[in-house]
């Protein structure tokens, strides 16, 4: 097995990631298990934010790095929230929080008109100074609600419609939502790359 560091603290991206690379030969391991210090995201793009993160883990593990960068774009807000999607609503926002912002942002945006997707970009880095990193990017397209229903997933699962599916985002059931998420578009394209390197 080849030990792979994510360049994140979240358990369950963690145990996705584990899942999905593991029968290829990899162990994926929390930044934390290495000391690495959360990365200063100061990038303009998911990409450079994710290769920011890689980068950041590969220099302090000295192991290959994988990261996710991964946030909302809204239409009818030029993008927004985008790569502030983790902290729309503040520095030290939750889940709730920045929902609530994004619905009051869109009070006066009628239905028909409030399109959106879920961008994912994954980055994975060999070493730190890789000048060729894997660059896998998936998107998701949906609608956003005037007010959140279900209560799975995360994020702005809430208030996400995903109109082929009828239903929101965190109505879905967890392997559906793997299937046809903004993150499992990305992921199957770098299990696709990482089993056919040459490519």
């Amino acid at each position: 097995m080849q030990t792979l560091v994510l360049a994140s603290g979240n358990a369950g991206k963690l145990r996705e990631f584990n899942d999905l690379l593991g029968t290829l030969g990899f162990d994926v391991k929390a930044q934390s298990a290495y000391n690495v210090p959360e990365a200063i995201e100061d990038g303009l793009s998911f990409v450079e934010n994710a290769i920011i993160k890689a980068r950041n883990a590969c220099e302090v593990s000295g192991l290959p790095a994988l990261a996710d960068d991964s946030g909302i774009e809204v239409d009818a807000l030029n993008g927004a929230p985008g790569i502030y999607s983790a902290r729309y609503a503040g520095p030290d926002a939750n889940d709730s929080n920045n929902n609530a912002a994004l619905l009051k942002a869109l009070e006066n945006t009628p239905k028909g008109k409030r399109s959106a997707r879920y961008q994912c970009v994954l980055v994975f880095m060999r070493h730190a100074q890789d000048p060729t990193p894997l660059i896998c990017q998936g998107s998701w397209e949906g609608e956003i609600l005037v007010e959140p229903e279900g209560n799975g997933g995360f994020g702005y699962d809430p208030i996400f419609w995903v109109p082929s599916h009828n239903m929101a985002a965190a109505q879905l059931d967890k392997n559906e939502k793997n299937k046809i998420s903004h993150r499992g578009k990305a992921l199957k394209l770098l299990i696709e790359a990482l089993q056919n390197p040459a490519a």
